[in-house]
């Protein structure tokens, strides 16, 4: 069976002010920014301004302070990124999207153009606008689906509903304020890591059923042209048609359940093992493999800088395979992808192998020595060598292992580009848990009063706050 590489498009919550930045640099990614602000201003009364100046807000202040320009901000930057990687040849297999993400897949596939698509984006953004008077919230639970189905099973009410099973780790709900409050408490109680979203409407439940019919009145005439590369729904649990009326798939996604790790598990069976985040940072390829941890999970604009470069020399020719270290140390050749007219490319070599340390010289006397009796001996120092600063590799080692076993998520999710909130869910309350429990397994004391996790956003960060704490205690 062919192995696919599948373009994965997130939700509304993908802005970034850094990628957005870089794609404004490239000349085909202002086209797409440019066409979709006019519609946007056309339609809405605001375009894209708020993230097009010299300093623009972070993610949360949008989210905070224009949440329809952050719909529309994380349309644009998924299919400008697009653009850009078919433009150097990189052309998944297949799309996929997660929630809003799918109106992104579908222009990418050529089903919808940019500005049908802004003109779908909006009609949807003016139909929650003028229909949700609910004041519902969204939760997100550090569990799986049929644990949070029992928690809502303890609510005197019924309209809060699982609406996004990311997989084992992560499931989201969405209800009334007094639900949502409700849901928290009951997760506490339990042992649950409970996040507020902040997302601007109850999304994919039956408070939006108002908005559901108004959305299908609006766009009632909109149908999905040829594909060039198919669209697989999470939502319908299907791909889209040529040809179909969109009206009813688009504005169900409004009410229904989003089963994203059920769509991971059907297309990994099918062969799907390579996903590239096309938006902002990495967090639905992080979902993607905490529910198939053996797929390879690529960022082109990973944490707000540009990776496209480095993604695109690893999936295009004239490389015809391209070698990474991967899963438990194995190497692993993985297959590049062509042309559109390529759809299913062949299977990885996998070598389980590793070659052994090389020796290296002894700094007393130059003879070989076996490397790892240094990490062992730094690992129970809190990654120190004997006479020296600690080692960070190894010190990054032991935190990432402790944070994949507290939070519950795979080892290798826990780059140093990872942004530990944005990205993994990770709130400040369990930062700060992680904070102390680190600082007391490393022997370093109490938590400084002064110290805040919110300068540490990036698990990478973390990392280096502790190797220069330690550094600075052995002076």
């Amino acid at each position: 069976m062919g192995e696919i590489v599948v373009g994965v498009f997130p939700g509304q919550g993908s802005y970034s002010p850094g990628s957005f930045s870089v794609l404004l640099e490239l000349p085909i990614a202002r086209q797409v920014v440019d066409e979709v602000d006019a519609v946007a201003r056309r339609a809405l009364g605001r375009g894209l301004e708020p993230v097009l100046g010299d300093t623009p807000p972070t993610a949360d202040e949008l989210l905070a302070t224009a949440p329809d320009v952050a719909q529309v901000a994380a349309f644009t930057t998924s299919v400008a990124l697009y653009e850009v990687l078919a433009a150097r040849g990189v052309v998944p297999s297949l799309l996929v999207g997660h929630s809003l993400g799918e109106i992104s897949a579908l222009v990418a596939a050529g089903a919808l153009s940019t500005s049908r698509g802004a003109e779908v984006l909006c009609h949807r953004i003016l139909s929650l606008r003028e229909c949700d008077t609910s004041g519902g919230r969204m939760v997100s639970l550090s569990c799986d689906r049929d644990r949070a189905e029992r928690v809502l099973a303890l609510l005197p009410t019924s309209n809060a509903v699982v609406a996004v099973d990311n997989g084992p780790r992560q499931t989201t709900v969405s209800g009334t304020p007094d639900e949502m409050e409700r849901v928290r408490t009951i997760a506490a109680a339990i042992g649950v890591a409970a996040t507020s979203l902040r997302a601007p409407h109850p999304f994919h439940g039956p408070l939006l059923d108002r908005a559901r019919e108004e959305f299908a009145h609006r766009i009632e005439d909109v149908r999905a042209g040829d594909f060039a590369v198919p669209v697989h729904s999470p939502i319908l649990g299907r791909h889209y048609r040529a040809g179909e009326r969109l009206a009813d798939a688009l504005s169900s996604h409004l009410v229904a359940p989003v089963d994203f790790r059920g769509a991971v598990e059907r297309l990994h069976a099918g062969g799907a093992r390579i996903w590239v985040e096309v938006g902002a940072g990495r967090t639905v390829t992080n979902i993607v493999r905490t529910v198939r941890p053996d797929t390879l999970g690529l960022a082109p604009l990973a944490s707000g800088t540009s990776s496209i470069a480095e993604v695109v020399d690893f999936l295009r020719p004239p490389t015809a395979h391209a070698q990474v270290e991967h899963l438990n140390g194995a190497v692993v050749r993985l297959p590049v992808i062509t042309s559109r007219d390529v759809p299913v490319l062949s299977a990885p070599a996998v070598e389980q192998s590793r070659p052994a340390p090389e020796p290296v010289p002894d700094r007393a006397v130059g003879r070989p020595v076996d490397a790892t009796a240094d990490r062992v001996a730094a690992d129970r120092s809190g990654g120190a060598t004997a006479g020296g600063p600690p080692d960070r590799e190894v010190l990054a080692a032991r935190i990432r292992s402790l944070y994949a076993t507290v939070l519950e998520y795979p080892e290798d999710v826990f780059e140093d580009d990872a942004a530990l909130e944005a990205d993994l869910g990770v709130d400040s309350v369990k930062q700060t848990e992680l904070f102390a429990r680190i600082g007391q397994e490393l022997g370093m004391g109490a938590r400084p009063e002064e110290l805040r996790v919110s300068d540490y956003p990036t698990f990478g960060g973390v990392v280096d706050f502790f190797v220069g704490s330690l550094r600075a205690g052995a002076r």
